[in-house]
């Protein structure tokens, strides 16, 4: 086994993050679709050739996919033996159930060789706002099949030696609204995995393959120790916690979310047999994005441990098939990713409240209020979009929650309102913190935002995706619970609630029709009696409380 110094290693790591940080870069910044240009909805990585484990993913990739995109390169081995992978072959798949999130998610994964020789994978995933189905967008609450979510794709060759299957691509784009910028999209993707491969080229044209490898191991194993160590420290025992979304979209009725963590010497396993079964709506989640919700709900608390395949050894999961979160198809699942997947890493933060006080906050919003929108406009022309929003985190041992961050799966960003209002027939007429929004506490939540629109011109379907609308986010120390989102939807000058709450899809907008959204609160951490009347003073006078 070849030795590693210490400069070389860190030389070694710093070489893979960066590549994976450089082709995230590049999808940003030539991608046509706001989702992913200007929100970032979007990660990239490298990955071994043999097993598909990840060697290091984007620094601002989002968390979603950490767990998830190894399990779509283990995919591709599935399918395609290695021996038959040739320089410039690329796989594009989406197919929730291999590869595991939503059939917007579109993965593509192209083997790198080095003198012949297959040495990595690169890969890369980007949120398509459209993959056909039958909402504008992409997100469908009233889903009860897979089939009804968009065209789904298994791990197939959209490149064959450097050339494109050009029939698969039109039929592709044939199943999009808006194809044009579905190949803009594609683009960006596919030019980050060639600048993947050649930043690899410059690595390898530096130190040898067997100096890389032992490099890889070793990050590999000490990305686990620094996982155990920290779980080590954590008591043993039994920790219970559990959740409900308001209803799956297509059935009234909350549906419950129940974990049982256990924590024994280094090692943590996570139970989910309490969980509801699966659903008829679609809010269930694959087995991939489970995992990434669990290790994402870790990864809050143990931020420090460098994302490699090391750190999900110490960890087990009892997870029943049929189960919310692990469905047999074609059960629906386009709400896994920012409603399901979010809430579980929530549960996990809660469960570690009670092993290691003082340490995790009160639980945050926990929706991201997706709102997707498609129609004719005599300005903007054929359209369809996704765009989503941020709500309050909670109290903490330290501070005050932070007012409208991104979802707890996410380091995506709001997209801004000129960039909607640029590429969208929509006016912003509000945006803004919703006061009084955030449990109070010693240290209270973060506060929800409200933001309204209206359709400019031509028609539209609106669907909105959402949760958290019956029981805000819960505090902790006797904080008090954050406030649930509160949505308003306005047509032909008259304004009326969902029936379910926080979600409605394909609702008809003509001009001047639109949407008033009121995003979920942080729960609030300590008892109120303890709050300083300087910083009650503060959130008063800057209108944070008007009226409490």
């Amino acid at each position: 086994m070849t030795s590693v110094d210490p400069i070389t290693l860190a030389v070694v790591r710093g070489a893979f993050e960066q590549i994976a940080d450089e082709m995230d870069a590049v999808i940003v910044s030539s991608a046509m679709s706001p989702i992913i240009a200007d929100a970032w909805d979007r990660a990239s990585g490298v990955y071994h050739p043999e097993t598909g484990e990840v060697i290091a993913q984007g620094s601002t990739s989002l968390p979603v996919f950490v767990f998830v995109m190894q399990d779509t390169v283990q995919e591709v081995l599935k399918d395609h033996d290695p021996s038959t992978m040739q320089d410039g072959d690329v796989f594009v798949l989406n197919d929730p159930y291999r590869g595991g999130t939503h059939t917007m998610d579109v993965k593509f994964v192209r083997p790198y060789f080095r003198d012949g020789v297959l040495t990595a994978f690169v890969a890369d995933t980007g949120h398509w706002p459209d993959v056909g189905g039958m909402s504008p967008g992409g997100f469908s609450p009233t889903a009860t099949d897979v089939y009804q979510e968009g065209l789904r794709l298994p791990p197939v060759k959209i490149y064959e030696a450097g050339r494109i299957n050009q029939a698969l691509v039109d039929v592709m784009m044939l199943n999009m609204r808006v194809p044009e910028e579905r190949y803009g999209d594609m683009a960006a993707q596919i030019n980050a995995l060639e600048l993947g491969c050649r930043r690899l080229d410059e690595l390898f044209d530096r130190l040898d393959r067997d100096t890389v490898f032992a490099c890889v191991d070793e990050l590999k194993r000490r990305s686990e120790k620094q996982m155990r160590d920290h779980i080590a420290d954590i008591p043993d025992g039994v920790y219970h916690f559990s959740d409900e979304l308001d209803n799956d979209g297509v059935d009234h009725g909350t549906v419950p979310i129940d974990l049982q963590l256990t924590v024994e010497g280094s090692e943590i396993t996570f139970d989910l047999s309490g969980s509801a079964s699966q659903c008829r709506g679609p809010f269930n989640s694959p087995l991939a994005s489970t995992i990434t919700g669990l290790m994402i709900g870790i990864k809050h608390v143990f931020w420090d441990v460098p994302v490699n395949s090391g750190c999900f050894q110490p960890f087990h999961f009892v997870i029943p098939r049929g189960s919310l979160f692990d469905p047999e198809p074609p059960a629906p699942v386009n709400g896994t990713t920012t409603e399901t997947c979010q809430r579980l890493a929530g549960v996990v933060l809660g469960a570690l409240a009670q092993a290691i006080p003082g340490r995790i906050p009160a639980g945050a919003f926990g929706t991201a209020s997706n709102i997707c929108i498609g129609g004719n406009s005599p300005t903007k022309g054929h359209y369809a979009a996704i765009f989503n929003y941020g709500g309050g985190y909670g109290g903490h041992a330290e501070g005050d929650g932070l007012t409208n961050g991104p979802n707890l799966i996410s380091v995506a960003r709001n997209n801004s309102i000129e960039v909607l209002e640029h590429t969208l027939p929509l006016l912003f007429t509000k945006y803004g913190v919703r006061e009084n929004s955030a449990g109070d506490g010693q240290f209270r939540g973060g506060f929800g935002i409200e933001a309204s629109f209206r359709l400019r011109d031509g028609d539209a379907y609106l669907t909105l995706l959402g949760d958290r609308g019956t029981a805000g986010a819960h505090g902790i120390e006797g904080g008090e619970a954050g406030q649930p989102a509160d949505h308003d939807f306005r047509v032909d000058g008259k304004s009326f609630k969902a029936p379910h709450l926080t979600k409605i899809d394909r609702l008809y907008l003509r001009p001047g029709d639109g949407v008033d959204l009121r995003t979920p609160g942080g729960g609030g951490y300590g008892k109120a009696s303890q709050r300083t009347s300087a910083a009650r003073r503060d959130d008063a006078e800057n209108g944070f409380l008007e009226d409490r």
